[in-house]
Formats: C-alpha cells, sequence, structure tokens
C-alpha cells in the first residue's frame, strides 16, 4: 500500500478514497443494522435506547448528506497525499508491529481529542448552523454516522494532518483512524443498548448511550467514543438527561391511543 500511495497521481488517489470511505460507510451501516435490528433482538440481548420512531424521509436524507461527506473524505485525501509529495511528511518504512501498534493508540486518544474539541466548536453559537443538519437525526440510525453539512465534513475530516507533519506513521496506522473512527460512529449513531448489564452511560464502553443522549438533548456529551474529554471539561450528561423526553413521548403514546 505504501509503494502505491507514493507511486499514484491525485487522480488515483482520489478515485481510492471514494471507494475506501464509501465502502466502509455501506459496510459498517449493513452490519449495524443486521446485528440492532436481527441478531440481538432475536436472542433478547440488549435493546433499543430511543424508541421514538424516526421520521419519514429522514434515512434518504442522512444518506444524500453522507454521500456528499463521502465525496468529501474521498477527494480530500489529496491533502495527506500532497504532504507526502511534497516532502513535508514521510511514511515509516517497515516500522516493527508494536510501534505500529502505539501508533494507532497515539491516534485514537488524538482522535477523541480533535473530535472534541471541533464537535465543541460547532455547537457554538458561530458554527451551530453548520451542525444542524446532522442533529435533524434526533433518534439516530448508521446511516447518520457521516451525515454532516459539508464544512463539518471538512473540520472532521482533517484528523491525520497534523500528526502526519510531527511522525513517520506507518500506513497502517494511519489507514486505521478513518476505520476506526467509522466503527466508533457507527456504535454511537446505532440506537442501541450494546451493554444493558451497565447501569449508566459513563462506562467507557458505552458510547452508544452517551452519543444518543447527545442526540436527545442537543447538547453535552461532545466526545466520540470514550468519555475522558467530557469528564475532563465537565460536559458529560447524567444517564437520565433523555429520560423525561421519551416519557413525554409515550404519555402521548397513551392518550393517542385512548
Amino acid at each position: 500500500m505504501r509503494d502505491f500511495i507514493l507511486g499514484a497521481n491525485a487522480g488515483q488517489i482520489m478515485l481510492a478514497g471514494l471507494i475506501f470511505f464509501g465502502g466502509i460507510y455501506f459496510a459498517f451501516g449493513l452490519v449495524n443494522l443486521l446485528l440492532t435490528r436481527h441478531l440481538l433482538p432475536a436472542i433478547g440481548y440488549g435493546g433499543v435506547l430511543d424508541p421514538r420512531p424516526v421520521p419519514a424521509g429522514q434515512v434518504r436524507r442522512e444518506l444524500g448528506q453522507s454521500a456528499l461527506s463521502v465525496a468529501i473524505f474521498g477527494c480530500g485525501l489529496v491533502f495527506p497525499w500532497g504532504l507526502l509529495q511534497l516532502g513535508w511528511a514521510r511514511l515509516a518504512i517497515d516500522p516493527p508491529w508494536w510501534q505500529t501498534a502505539i501508533e494507532i493508540a497515539v491516534l485514537l486518544v488524538w482522535n477523541e481529542v480533535h473530535f472534541y474539541l471541533n464537535h465543541w466548536l460547532l455547537h457554538t453559537r458561530w458554527l451551530r448552523r453548520f451542525h444542524a443538519p446532522h442533529h435533524r437525526s434526533v433518534v439516530v440510525t448508521p446511516w447518520a454516522t457521516y451525515s454532516f453539512h459539508p464544512v463539518e465534513a471538512v473540520m472532521l475530516g482533517n484528523v491525520i494532518l497534523l500528526p502526519m507533519l510531527l511522525h513517520d506513521f506507518s500506513v497502517w496506522a494511519l489507514a486505521a483512524v478513518p476505520l476506526f473512527s467509522l466503527l466508533f460512529n457507527s456504535i454511537g449513531h446505532s440506537n442501541y443498548d450494546f451493554l444493558p448489564d451497565a447501569h449508566h452511560d459513563r462506562w467507557w464502553l458505552n458510547g452508544a448511550r452517551r452519543h444518543h443522549l447527545h442526540h436527545a438533548c442537543f447538547t453535552g456529551n461532545y466526545g466520540f467514543m470514550f468519555p475522558f474529554m467530557d469528564r475532563l471539561c465537565g460536559t458529560a450528561l447524567p444517564p437520565n438527561a433523555a429520560a423525561e423526553r421519551i416519557a413525554t413521548w409515550r404519555q402521548q403514546q397513551g392518550h393517542d391511543a385512548a
């Protein structure tokens, strides 16, 4: 892969990026739906977090916005590729496996910090309008993972540029960032409780609960998969933050049925 990246032209890089980002978006989305709508409910494990219905047209809108994000992420690979072509960044040559593993761990932490900072900025009054399209999905679906305004896609998609200027990473470590990022993002937008025995949302791997609360409340829980940035910055939502909204909906359903 390293030889392909260094020897490819800009058009080949963009095409490969479109195939890569489009492929992982649909693959993770389909696997998510298979698990959360069929396999896990069939064995009685876990359950839906927000029982309110997904409005008509939401999934179609999410797919359309995500297609634009895939185009931005895919074509945007010319920027890290450009850093390599200019000699401003380099790829590690045959690094040992343990170095690649450490690099992946460091990049995952950086991804959390980068996402939190940009996500918090997108909730400020200056940039909120660019984040509003994503929050039209109050009840989330796996197809909302890339459902961004182009400005938001650009902000979130530049995560590897600064690290590349500071260190010669393995190509596999760099490739792991979008893979893990979309995996975590898909979990966060699954609207499914994968850890039903964990009694609150603060557990480290309860990203689905934390992000469900963020969409339901449109505030707090700005972190990605892990909770450490919200805990450090005091922006973590309480576990019952959406309970009143969901209870109100249940009451309305009861009145309608009556």
